[in-house]
């Protein structure tokens, strides 16, 4: 297979991340006969810097040609630290989520086995949690009008959804929940906002057309409870933007660290991979940067385009990692020399050594491989 890939490594850690990413397409590519090329381009506050634009038209154009995207983070502290900034690094993901429609935002959420110990809740709470949440990702709050006076003093943001923009993310959970446990939960706040109400009533509709599909509702502020609480109790989780920003957030505690959680961006002409964690400024080359999250999402661009033994394969190299605590100081307190670049390179070695990478991890710390 051919494909076109634009690379927008971002702010902060986010080239660093991105460039094991690639590292790992690319082994890909060259052990499955694939054809990957990747075409770089500034977002955030590098494009800011350069251009005094978030998202240059560049880039833009770069991401409509492309097959799809792969994303970093974007951010920087000094924006951060003004709240009167008018040009921010965040207004250029928001653009291009806008300008490439890319309207449904998918969330794996998976406590590895190996990894129970990191987080911070009890084994028996979070043992096989497996939960894919749905959000929806060019409406709501992040993209309604906004309003502040001019003595600085009031502001308003408005939180506004059409039936189409609920229906289409609301069909693809349906079908995500066809195929997994048969259970789907809108997480809405339907006893409050009138935004909500209308997802509910939407969803109901919806539901008739899966039969199938158990459909539970509640509240995000029991939802954020229940998360932590029985997190096995969810397996799809459907709700709007903001919504689904602060639960995917919530939801690394689970797993152990943010630094775990890939997602996918789907419109219906482009799509869009990446890390849902920030920029991480302060982490900036320090090699201390967690590029799991960024290469998980790596496969969930294969398996968007039916690369499924592919994307297993990369899943797999994951999971060996965890389970030899080949990981960033975020997951790992065994070894001290193991850095970001380190955590791609045995990812890499896997993908085209999988039976002699127990060898090579030994090598690591013998200092003799290669990968190093």
């Amino acid at each position: 297979m051919k494909l076109n890939i634009a690379v927008l490594p971002g702010d902060g850690i986010g080239p660093e991340v991105t460039a094991q990413a690639v590292k790992v397409l690319k082994a890909i590519a060259i052990n499955f006969d694939h054809v990957f090329t990747f075409s770089n381009a500034l977002v955030g506050a590098s494009a800011i810097e350069k251009f005094n634009d978030p998202l240059p038209e560049a880039t833009i154009e770069t991401c409509k040609s492309a097959d799809a995207i792969l994303f970093g983070a974007i951010g920087k502290t000094s924006y951060d630290l003004d709240p009167y900034a008018k040009i921010r690094p965040e207004q250029g993901l928001l653009r291009l989520r806008k300008t490439l429609d890319l309207h449904t935002n998918i969330r794996p959420v998976i406590a590895y086995d190996d990894l129970l110990i990191k987080s911070s809740l009890k084994k028996t709470q979070i043992k096989g949690t497996n939960i894919l949440i749905y959000r929806e990702l060019t409406s709501g709050i992040y993209f309604g009008d906004k309003y502040l006076s001019e003595d600085n003093n009031t502001a308003s943001d408005v939180c506004k959804y059409t039936r189409e923009e609920i229906e289409r993310v609301a069909h693809s959970a349906f079908k995500a929940a066809q195929s997994r446990k048969q259970k789907l939960t809108l997480v809405d706040k339907a006893n409050v906002l009138e935004s909500s109400r209308l997802w509910r009533r939407v969803v109901q509709e919806l539901a008739a057309q899966y039969p199938n599909v158990e459909v539970n509702y509640t509240y995000i502020d029991n939802a954020a409870m229940e998360l932590i609480i029985n997190p096995k109790q969810f397996d799809v989780i459907l709700t709007e933007n903001m919504f689904g920003d602060i639960l995917s957030e919530e939801a690394s505690v689970i797993v152990g660290s943010i630094g775990l959680l890939a997602s996918a961006s789907i419109g219906d002409n482009h799509v869009m991979f990446e890390p849902i964690h920030g920029a991480y400024t302060k982490a900036t080359n320090k090699g201390i940067a967690n590029p799991i999250a960024s290469i998980l999402s790596a496969a969930m661009l294969l398996e968007h385009f039916g690369l499924d033994d592919e994307a297993s394969l990369v899943r797999d190299a994951v999971e060996k990692s965890l389970t030899l605590h080949i990981t960033t100081p975020d997951l790992n307190n065994k070894y001290d020399n193991i850095t970001t670049t380190k955590v791609g390179d045995f990812i890499e070695d896997f993908i085209n050594n999988p039976d002699e990478t127990n060898l090579n991890f030994t090598n690591i710390h013998l200092g003799q491989s290669t990968i190093i």
